[in-house]
Parts: structure tokens; sequence; C-alpha cells
């Protein structure tokens, strides 16, 4: 134990040196995440340990950053030593990048230098910065809702690794809604509820996701409504992911419903086509897989369920590639996605043109002419809007099928309609029938 403390107390100042590097070499998230916390065990020319909290830590910094410590060793001393992480499970809990009641991790990749904005996910994404930047004044609660695989849960996490990246001692308690229900169960159960609420009642930021689970629970509910009331007043940022807006989760209190629309609620819809293309993109540099445009535009195409179907879609491709020890191109692209992709044609604009003309009793005519009156306005954009959201054509090409307008009007258009149906039930509920209709005649 006297070497040891010897050669700590001689490498203390050189960590210090290192640490300095290291925040050059990584990004401030990364620096928060998984630097901040490190402490020296032993330091010298050849040996140098460090404890971690956790085997999870030591495992992602062994595969991640192991060679980076080494590199910053020998920039800053010259020296080259044995880098290993000592777990100490004895180590206090910290918010980077554990989740606050420890049973979770943040995960690393979700921030919001890994987010891709698109038409779909913009006001979403600038509200999660706002917060960022301003918790619990900007937006409070930031309530953010869209169907599975969208991109919710990243924004979440976002929030939570800029805060932490600001200000590293920031008190971030991330967890799902159903584990603040088992974990209020298991309180009730052992007769902690006390403990329960002071970790759940005193974080800077409590960020739920899956809020919509809370609808399970009459107690659950009841215990949520003073754990937001408590941090509401305390001024404490909360932000809230669900599947369905507030109004729209079933049996849930009024109560709740009314305070979730204290802040701003917004909506993530699914990417569109050139959404779909750069998040293709971004996801194969991440995974180190060299997608050809054509490949990265076919899968942008056929895969336009969520996020999640197209990393899937990036995985196969490039597992098909390894094993069958071939180059990625269009004709592996489409064997690997052979069960993805459909054999029917797809939706053209004619027929939406065909259907949207049907629904609202307008001419073809009238629609690519440069009328601009709401009745026939109006039509022309739901065109548009579906045109969108269900065809690979381009901005200019769907501009084209009425009356050759410019990009910026369909931009306007569909960008018209999410917010109204944003604002208008029955115009989404219609919206839906009518993509519906469209997808059961291919």
């Amino acid at each position: 134990m006297q070497n040891t403390s010897h050669s700590l107390d001689h490498g203390a100042s050189s960590w210090e040196e290192v640490l300095v590097e290291l925040r050059k070499r990584v990004r401030t998230d990364q620096y928060a995440t998984w630097f901040v916390h490190l402490r020296p065990v032993e330091i010298t020319k050849n040996q140098v340990r460090l404890s971690v909290p956790n085997t999870f830590y030591r495992d992602w910094l062994e595969r991640k950053y192991g060679e980076v410590i080494e590199s910053a060793f020998r920039s800053v001393l010259d020296w080259e030593p044995t880098i290993s992480f000592i777990v100490d499970e004895s180590a206090p809990r910290t918010a980077a990048p554990q989740e606050g009641a420890g049973t979770a991790m943040l995960n690393p990749q979700y921030t919001f230098a890994n987010f891709i904005v698109g038409q779909c996910n913009r006001l979403a994404h600038a509200a999660s910065l706002a917060v960022a930047e301003s918790p619990g004044t900007a937006y409070n609660p930031l309530f953010i809702h869209g169907g599975a695989g969208l991109g919710k849960t990243h924004l979440l996490q976002g929030i939570c690794h800029a805060l932490i990246a600001k200000k590293a001692d920031t008190r971030v308690l991330f967890l799902s809604c159903e584990e603040f229900m088992n974990q209020f169960i298991s309180a009730i159960q052992h007769g902690s509820l006390e403990a329960f609420r002071a970790e759940h009642r005193s974080p800077d930021i409590i960020a739920i996701d899956d809020v919509h689970f809370l609808a399970r629970g009459e107690s659950t509910q009841e215990e949520f409504f003073h754990t937001f009331n408590t941090l509401y007043n305390a001024q404490k940022q909360i932000v809230l992911t669900s599947d369905r807006a507030p109004e729209d989760i079933a049996t849930l209190e009024e109560r709740l419903i009314s305070r979730f629309k204290w802040g701003l609620v917004s909506r993530m819809d699914l990417p569109d086509f050139e959404t779909r293309v750069a998040i293709i993109q971004h996801k194969a540099r991440l995974r180190e897989v060299d997608l050809p445009e054509d490949v990265i535009h076919f899968v942008a195409a056929h895969v336009d369920s969520n996020i999640r179907e197209l990393e899937g879609a990036i995985t196969k491709i490039a597992g098909f590639a390894s094993l069958a020890n071939r180059t990625i191109d269009i004709s592996l692209a489409r064997e690997a996605l052979e069960d993805m992709t459909p054999t029917s044609k797809p939706i053209s604009i004619e027929e939406i043109q065909s259907l949207v003309t049907r629904r609202y009793n307008v001419k073809l005519s009238d629609l690519q002419s440069k009328k601009k009156s709401k009745s026939i306005a109006f039509p022309r954009q739901i065109c548009m809007c579906l045109a969108r959201r269900l065809t690979n054509h381009s901005l200019e090409e769907i501009g084209g099928y009425f009356g050759g307008r410019d990009h910026t009007t369909v931009m306007y258009a569909d960008e018209k309609i999410r917010q109204m149906v944003a604002q208008d039930s029955t115009l989404r509920l219609a919206l839906q029938e009518m993509e519906t209709e469209l997808r059961k005649k291919k």
C-alpha cells in the first residue's frame, strides 16, 4: 500500500496534465460522460491504473478510449504506460452516464451531435436544445410524442448528456416509466417510500421515457402527480416522452394531462425521404460501413417505417456482405433486404391526386391550376403532404405535378398541414384514413 500511495502522489499532477490533453482530444459530452469521474489508483511511467464505478465503464473505456489515453500520456509526458481500469463498486454513484436510480445507463451515442434533424423532428429537436440551454425555464415540461423508433429517447438522453457536459455535477434522473412504477411498488413493499421520494423529487432534471405507461395504475399516477408538482415548483426540468399526445393517453387523469401540456408538446413524425437518406449516411459512418449512393437511396426508398428499421437494414446489408464475402452494391442490397422491401408497386402521386379529388370534390385541373381559393388550396396542400409522406419524389418533382410549383411551395404546404394536424384531431384522423386507403391498394 505504501508503494501505491507513493506512486499516486508522484503521478497526481501528471494525471491532471493528461486530463487537460484529453479534453482537447474528445468532444465535451464524451469527456463529461467517460473521463470526469475516472480516479487514479496508480500512476507511474510504466503502469497507470484508473478506478471506474462499474464493468460497463471499464469495458467501454477499454474498447473506445484506451488508445486515446495512451496517446495522451505519450504526447504530454513522453511516457508509454500500460493502461488498466479497476472496478470500484464502492465509489459514489454519478449522474453520468448512470441513471439516477442506478439501474440503467445513458447511451453514449444518444447525443445531439449524433441526431439527424429533418422536417419530421425539427420542432422537437429545437425545443430539446432550448431545454438543455435553459433547464427549468425554456419549456417545462417538455413533452415529446410520436411512434416507436423515431428518436424520442435519443432526444431525451441528448438533453441529459448536454446538461452533464455543461455542469458535471448536474443531478440527472433518467428512467423509463415502467422503472418508475416498479421502483414505486418496491418502495411500498419494503416500507421505503421516503427514500423513493427523496430520490425522485431531488434531481435537477427528471427524464421519463414512455410516460404513457402511467395509465396502468391509479396509485402510480397519484405519486407521479406529487413528484411532478414538487419538481415543477422548484423550477427543476421535466422531460417526458410518449407514443401519443397527452390527451390521447387513455385513463390518464385529467390533472396530469393538464400539467403535461403546461410547457410544450411536440410531435415527431416519420422521417421523409431526404431525412432517411441523411440518417442512413450518418449511421453507416458510425458503423464504418461503406454504402454506395445508389444503395443508400434504395434503402431510403424501401424502408420508411422508422429509424430502428433503417439501422436494421444497414446491419443486414453489412452482415450479408461479410458472410458472403462480397462488395456492397445494389444487387447485394436487394438480396439482403428481400424480406424488408415490398414487391408491390409504390404509391404514385396520380393515385394520391385521384383519392383527394374524390374526397374533397375538386377537379384535378383545379389542383394543377393557379387558383388560390381555400376550397382548392387546402386539398392541394393535402396532396403535397401525402406525396411527401408516401412517395420518394423530390420536392421539385412533387411541385411539377401541381402546375410546376417550386420546392418552397411544397415545403410550405407540407409544414402547414402538419401544423393543422397537430391541432385538429379530425383532420389527423382523415389523413390517417387516406394513408391507410392508399397503402391497402398496394
